[in-house]
């Protein structure tokens, strides 16, 4: 066992304690917090990382005194930080990771996502996951839970359909193109894209080949809100909270919106992808 799983056990079993000496179930503890009951489970069983808000609205909860949740703090500052990378991340399980995600996108009202080279997975079909899951597992040497990964990150789409939150989604034409899955694949999720920019609360924005770049497509970004931004790289999962990086990251957000298309002709440009996908001929 790793000691960065065995930090988050140790982390798990004293939020369990708290709870316990407090005379709280797990479900009941759920309920103060506004929380699924299966939150409380997973970061007890050392299934998810337990963020700084969670042990500070944990620890009040279930009224542990100042000192207990300044430890507890200090504890899930640092395990966050080891968590960062995405070796680390991989080896809890694809599933687990998901369920992160799924949380941190449950405080989301506002999201903008810049993604190069990929569908975003908030707009994949399960069978384009799949072969994504399939690819990260080989590189990352993550556990075998591909469906159990897929499961969550459908059950991840529903929020698409909420009204109360606003959805702006940025991709250059080549990440359309780029063939992650099977033609067939392919081209189902491209038919997914047309479905779903088509809901009030999602913008979905294509760079064409023809748009000058306003910069390099060095790397994509998701910037939760206004307080938070998500930098993947190959190792390392970047979780940048300064409001300078946050504002850095919002204006080259809209440098690329200046240059993409939107709506009737972002579809056009699916249109004219999904054509070429049904027109060729696998090698």
């Amino acid at each position: 066992m790793s000691s960065f799983q065995q930090a988050r056990i140790d982390l798990g079993t004293r939020l369990r304690h708290l709870r316990e000496a407090a005379q709280l179930s797990g479900k009941d503890l759920a309920a103060r917090l506004n929380w699924q009951a299966s939150k409380v489970s997973r970061i007890e069983n050392a299934r998810q990382t337990a963020t700084e808000d969670d042990v500070v609205v944990w620890g009040q909860a279930v009224e542990a005194a100042p000192e207990v949740i300044d430890e507890l703090i200090a504890e899930a500052i640092g395990l966050l930080e080891r968590h960062d990378s995405w070796r680390q991340r991989h080896k809890s399980g694809l599933a687990a990771l998901q369920e992160d995600i799924r949380d941190l996108e449950s405080r989301t009202r506002l999201f903008r996502a810049f993604e190069p080279g990929v569908i975003m997975g908030l707009l994949q079909t399960a069978e384009y996951a799949r072969n994504i899951f399939c690819k990260v597992r080989r590189i990352y040497g993550a556990t075998d839970d591909v469906d159990a990964a897929i499961r969550v990150r459908m059950r991840r789409q529903e929020i698409l359909y909420d009204p109360e939150r606003r959805f702006r989604f940025v991709v250059p034409e080549a990440a359309l193109r780029y063939r992650l899955a099977p033609d067939e694949v392919m081209r189902g999720q491209l038919d997914r894209l047309l479905a779903v920019t088509t809901l009030p609360n999602v913008e979905f924005g294509v760079i064409p080949f023809s748009a000058e770049l306003p910069s390099t497509l060095l790397n994509g970004f998701w910037i939760y809100n206004e307080s938070l931004v998500g930098v993947p790289t190959r190792t390392k999962d970047l979780q940048l909270r300064d409001p300078e990086d946050v504002a850095f990251y919002a204006s080259a957000f809209e440098d690329l919106c200046e240059v993409a298309v939107f709506r009737e002709r972002a579809r056009e440009v699916i249109v004219r992808v999904l054509s070429d996908f049904a027109h060729r001929t696998t090698p």
